[in-house]
């Protein structure tokens, strides 16, 4: 028997895993410093290096970029900056790794950072990095969609055909790609010229891609924080707050805007530097800065794969695989409303004036509900101010913001069909329904104000980006070999026989059991539709020639 066959390319994600890296190390002031009174701000950046897949495991290296905002032991109070790297490598178990392996997701999270004084020379470095993996596999297969062959044979065998309809991604493009960034942005005309960049601040925010014939589009805008040291005779303390436009296009081989982006956009490295204007003069801020893309863009297609045949006339054995299909969900771009307010502690000084905010967003729960997932995070807030206080002239007040969301995602509870494995990657609560999603979060808005001096209401607005694949079995036929039946087999039915209809019943199955085909079971009981219930009646009889009959 001749099978009509279909080619299937999808990625599916074969196997994930994570491990937490603990970084603890002493670094003291270089000489050219003055000692320090009081660390203000910390911040910290994960560069991964390297990374090499081996048996079961994945071996991981690169280092955490810190800088340090700190007030020196001076009459003066003045601010000073250190940077150091901290290195690190590290390993953990994926099971079915294998050596050389591509289709590598990587993925880290600062989970705390916490700079503290030794003494006057030496500072204590303290962080938890979480690294997570999921290693995607490439897969092609094929799947009978029908047959051929029979039809013009006068003594064909009949045959009964049974379809599937199956709506599955398939994986159009995987890329990685980057978009440089520079950008010159002038002092104000009442600010004065700049000695020294003390403290630097770059945030990516309302990042936006756009899809098109060969190409991506990327929009969202940079948020650029300076504090810095005027460079006329006060040396006063200078800071500048700008909102940047970004818009940025890139060649992608393959895409077009009928398809479906599963894209993360991540502001991978900034660096800001005083530059000289037309003048000669340092009051112009140079920015540069990368963004990296990791790319999935998927189709849908429908296809009729043939899920079962039999014949009344031929023994037939179907040779087949389960292969796992992956279908969208839902991808699902929502925005999460925040607001909380942060009180000083009685060790800060009080607030005279804001100076920046800056915010990360941190994930802690994902579960199912009804119709949508339920998300619980933080909004970790840091806010720079200047406060009345000449012995800490500038202080920083560090809280968090809690909230929780609801992301629409129709047919999560209720589109689980047939017998499936529970991936590791599941969303918990569903083991008849297994899926696999990215989550990816933004923080596209933040505003910070003073309800006195103690208090500071923020508001923010949070992108959340959900892309929702459920991951199941399904069985593919690639070839039918056919056989006459035994006579025991055959002799074992009557030619005629009534039967009752028991609970999970279906006519397909009755009539393949009795050597019948749906046609004639429905002809000789009058039946408009194979639907049938239990407690109903049937007339079931052997074969007899007939047209081939498909369902």
């Amino acid at each position: 028997m001749d099978l009509l066959m279909k080619q299937i390319h999808m990625c599916r994600q074969k196997k994930h895993g994570e491990t937490q890296i603990t970084l603890d190390e002493d670094i003291n002031v270089p000489d050219i410093r003055p000692d320090v009174e009081l660390v203000i701000q910390s911040r910290g950046r994960v560069v991964i290096e390297h990374t090499r897949a081996e048996t079961q495991k994945l071996f991981v290296d690169g280092f955490m970029e810190v800088g340090i905002l700190y007030m020196d032991n001076t009459g003066e109070r003045n601010l000073h900056r250190l940077n150091t790297k901290l290195p690190f490598d590290a390993s953990f178990s994926i099971d079915g790794l294998e050596p050389g392996q591509e289709g590598i997701r990587l993925r880290h999270v600062t989970e705390d950072l916490n700079v503290s004084l030794i003494n006057s020379r030496k500072l204590d470095i303290r962080a938890l990095v979480r690294l997570e993996a999921a290693v995607d596999e490439i897969c092609d297969f094929s799947a009978a969609v029908g047959s051929s062959g029979h039809e013009a044979a006068e003594k064909a065998p009949l045959f009964c055909e049974k379809t599937k309809a199956l709506e599955f991604l398939q994986l159009e493009v995987q890329n990685k790609d980057i978009l440089r960034l520079k950008e010159d942005i002038p002092l104000p005309s009442n600010k004065p010229d700049i000695r020294e960049i003390l403290w630097e601040d770059v945030e990516f925010r309302s990042c936006r891609t756009h899809l098109a014939e060969g190409r991506i589009t990327v929009q969202g805008s940079l948020f650029l924080f300076v504090l810095y040291q005027a460079g006329d005779d006060s040396e006063s303390l200078q800071w500048l707050e700008q909102s940047i436009p970004v818009e940025g296009e890139l060649p992608c081989g393959g895409c077009t805007a009928e398809l479906i982006p599963d894209i993360e956009v991540t502001l991978a490295e900034n660096s800001v530097a005083a530059k000289e204007d037309m003048d000669g003069e340092l009051r112009t801020f140079h920015l540069e800065g990368t963004l990296e893309l990791d790319i999935r863009l998927y189709g849908t297609e429908q296809a009729e794969l043939l899920s079962d045949v039999y014949s009344p006339e031929k023994d037939l054995e179907l040779v087949t695989s389960d292969e796992t299909c992956e279908s969208l969900v839902v991808r699902n771009e929502s925005k999460c409303k925040v607001q909380g307010k942060l009180r000083i502690q009685s060790a800060k000084p009080r607030i005279l004036q804001l100076c920046h905010s800056s915010g990360s967003v941190k994930i802690d729960k994902t579960e199912p509900v009804p119709d949508g997932i339920k998300i619980q995070g933080a909004l970790s807030v840091s806010i720079l101010y200047i406060s009345p206080d000449d012995t800490q002239p500038i202080a920083v007040l560090e809280g968090t913001v809690p909230f929780s969301y609801v992301a629409e995602a129709q047919g999560i509870a209720n589109s689980a069909e047939g017998d499936t494995d529970v991936p590791e990657s599941s969303l918990p609560g569903y083991a008849d329904a297994p899926y696999r999603y990215t989550l990816t979060t933004s923080l596209d808005q933040l505003s910070a104000t003073m309800s006195d001096s103690e208090e500071i209401e923020v508001r923010a607005s949070i992108g959340l980006n959900l892309f929702v694949v459920r991951t199941g079995k399904q069985r593919c036929i690639h070839e039918i070999r056919e056989s006459d039946y035994e006579p025991e087999r055959l002799e074992a039915v009557p030619g005629i026989t009534g039967y009752i209809v028991q609970e999970g019943d279906t006519l397909w199955e009755i009539a393949k059991k009795y050597f019948s085909t749906p046609g004639q079971v429905m002809e000789l009981n009058g039946l408009t539709s194979d639907q049938i219930k239990k407690g109903d009646c049937l007339i079931l009889m052997k074969h007899v020639k007939l047209q081939k009959s498909t369902v």
